[in-house]
């Protein structure tokens, strides 16, 4: 951070190298996992629930150790986890999957990735504790 509040380079120049990351690597599982079409978008559903978990765990550490470099959770954060992550990803499933008709299958995404993010972001919480008690003892 600058003195004047600003965020300096790195954390700009982390957040889109974290951005361009993330995105990549969300891309290539859609690739490497493709959804059947009417089907549970399993692939988003896995990947925004990993990320929640990663998010949570991170961001907990971050508190117990707050003199991490802001550029670091800048590009990690908002950057790689913010991007490989994202709300309009299920809100385009849910979308293709109501004009379609297919209302159980959106239904039960949209309660599996409430259900299932708040439980990863959880873990994630009771991880990051747990790694947090180890570096500090």
């Amino acid at each position: 951070m600058t003195s004047s509040g600003m965020p300096d380079w790195r954390a700009w120049l982390a957040v889109a190298a974290g951005g361009l990351a993330g995105t990549e690597l969300r891309y290539g599982l859609g690739l490497a996992f493709p959804d059947a079409a009417g089907a549970v978008p399993w692939t988003t559903l896995g990947i925004n629930v990993a990320g929640s978990f990663v998010l949570a765990a991170l961001t907990t550490l971050w508190i117990a150790r707050p003199h991490t470099a802001f550029w670091l959770r800048a590009g990690l954060g908002p950057g790689l986890l913010g991007s490989f992550t994202t709300f309009s990803a299920v809100v385009f499933s849910i979308d293709q999957l109501a004009r379609a008709g297919d209302h159980p299958v959106w239904v039960v995404y949209l309660g599996l990735s409430l259900l299932l993010g708040l439980g990863a972001a959880a873990g994630g919480w009771r991880t990051g504790r747990l790694m947090a008690d180890r570096v500090a003892s």
